[in-house]
């Protein structure tokens, strides 16, 4: 008996010796990159601003763009510093609002309000194409970034990066292009071409993968669709991307903590691997 005893105690020292000597949880593969990764508050939207937090803090992923869902476009400047506060707490910056949509002047005017009291220099949004010269002259006027966000072919309104681009490449160099990779994938685009036919231009990017380059194609986790983002990754590279790769799941929403995981990991294996 005392000679099992003491076997075992020298087991479990043997364990103890070899976890003491395991290195340390490494950092985030994209923190010696010019970009980030990301979340779009879209990812969130069947939870509140506190879940979405506590997951952000379990992938370690500390920048949002942020849903007027969790911070609604009339919060008053002592619920948006609150809120500033929340995530702060969490380590967690907000780096964009949107997708805001726009169908007048005064919703125009009230996004880029709120987004000046929000403390934030980039507007997703998604402008009517009658709104697009007042939109031009609101980000001259409070100097901010306005990236449109593409939709695939769901809607008419902005299909693809190359759409986008035509409505905006004659604007102020501040009105730029949000690069849903999956929706313009889906709409038969090569969004690593697009990325670098336009990349002067987009200021932000939805991650996500899809089933087909069609209406068909539909939102799966990242890694298990048809985007080669071994060759993104290496193109953000090339043309040194500097914003952020916002992860915007689009699937089981009413339980998107394994697939958010597993999209997670997956860019962020790209990312280490794909480092020269």
């Amino acid at each position: 008996m005392k000679k099992n005893y003491l076997l075992l105690v020298g087991l479990l020292c043997s364990f103890v010796m070899k976890a003491q000597q395991r290195p340390d949880p490494q950092p985030p593969a994209d923190n010696n990159e010019k970009f980030k990764v990301a979340f779009a508050g879209y990812t969130f939207v069947n939870f509140g601003i506190d879940t979405a937090l506590a997951t952000m803090q379990r992938v370690d992923v500390h920048y949002l763009c942020v849903k007027d869902f969790h911070l609604p476009l009339n919060s008053t400047d002592e619920q948006i510093a609150a809120f500033h506060t929340k995530l702060k707490e969490k380590g967690v910056t907000a780096y964009a609002v949107g997708p805001i949509y726009m169908k007048t002047e005064a919703e125009v005017d009230r996004a880029f309000d709120y987004a000046k009291r929000v403390g934030v220099k980039l507007i997703v949004g998604v402008p009517n194409i009658e709104l697009l010269p007042y939109v031009n002259k609101k980000v001259q006027e409070y100097d901010m970034k306005y990236a449109i966000h593409i939709h695939g072919p769901d809607i008419k309104l902005y299909p693809d990066a190359e759409d986008a681009w035509n409505h905006v490449k004659d604007l102020d160099p501040r009105m730029g292009i949000c690069l849903d990779i999956g929706h313009d994938t889906r709409n038969g685009k090569d969004a690593v071409a697009d990325l670098k036919k336009y990349h002067t231009r987009i200021f932000d990017m939805h991650l996500k993968d899809v089933t087909a380059p069609t209406k068909q194609g539909y939102s799966v986790e990242v890694g298990r669709g048809i985007i080669d983002y071994p060759a993104f990754v290496r193109m953000m590279r090339q043309v040194g991307y500097s914003g952020m790769l916002s992860l915007e799941h689009e699937r089981d929403m009413k339980n998107p903590f394994w697939g958010i995981a597993e999209s997670i990991g997956y860019i962020r294996a790209v990312i280490r691997t794909t480092k020269k």
